[in-house]
């Protein structure tokens, strides 16, 4: 997949050194000489174009026609609008992603300027915070963009029902999907045979309504 990444401060270069690690082709985008002295250093000089992307020309040179993803994340939203309209109205990428720096300004972050996905990261703060609290041993890893579905995260208590159980003994909710079970260091792929062991790490991919039920289960 083919991203190209506006913005080369922490959240910039911490997203393409995730992207790398991952396989995935990046370019980097970035206009300030300081930050972009301290990419060279951090990574691959061919991943790296210096220049300022609100810019089509330099769009263009990045190869954003060819791109599966743009990701505006630089520390001004007025960039990052203007990027993810050019990206998506000028350029017909199919998914733009864009950072919101300003909570006030998240209304704008829409589909008619071109934004697929606005991380409002201080929202998404506040949601964990008061998700932890309100689901104790149950942790939100991520929120689908649409629909009512997240991938959580739950650790087997030693009170559990669940515990020393196999899989298909227990009443999973239908609009939940067990993915992984971590256990001593090793990932486990959830069978009908698999028995559930206290500390086990669950995670999994469920609807709202579904989760208070997977804490009855494995809380």
């Amino acid at each position: 997949m083919k991203v190209i990444i506006v913005g080369g401060g922490q959240v910039g270069s911490y997203l393409a050194s995730l992207l790398l690690s991952n396989g995935h082709e990046i370019r980097v985008i970035e206009h300030r000489e300081s930050v972009f002295q301290k990419l060279e250093k951090e990574l691959p000089h061919d991943t790296l174009v210096f220049g300022n992307g609100s810019d089509p020309e330099v769009l263009e040179k990045v190869g954003i026609a060819t791109a599966n993803v743009v990701a505006a994340v630089t520390g001004a939203d007025e960039i990052n609008l203007v990027v993810s309209t050019l990206a998506k109205m000028e350029f017909g990428v199919p998914r733009v992603v864009a950072r919101v720096n300003n909570p006030k300004n998240t209304w704008l972050f829409n589909s008619g300027m071109g934004v697929d996905i606005g991380v409002n990261q201080a929202e998404l703060m506040a949601h964990f915070v008061v998700e932890e609290m309100n689901m104790k041993d149950m942790f939100t890893i991520l929120k689908l963009n649409r629909g009512d579905y997240a991938i959580v995260q739950m650790k087997v208590q030693p009170n559990s029902r669940a515990v020393n159980h196999l899989l298909k003994d227990l009443s999973i909710p239908k609009k939940t999907v067990l993915i992984a079970i971590t256990r001593d260091n090793a990932t486990l792929i959830p069978k009908g045979d698999t028995q559930i062991l206290e500390d086990d790490d669950i995670l999994a991919l469920t609807d709202s309504e579904s989760r208070e039920a997977l804490k009855e289960i494995f809380g």
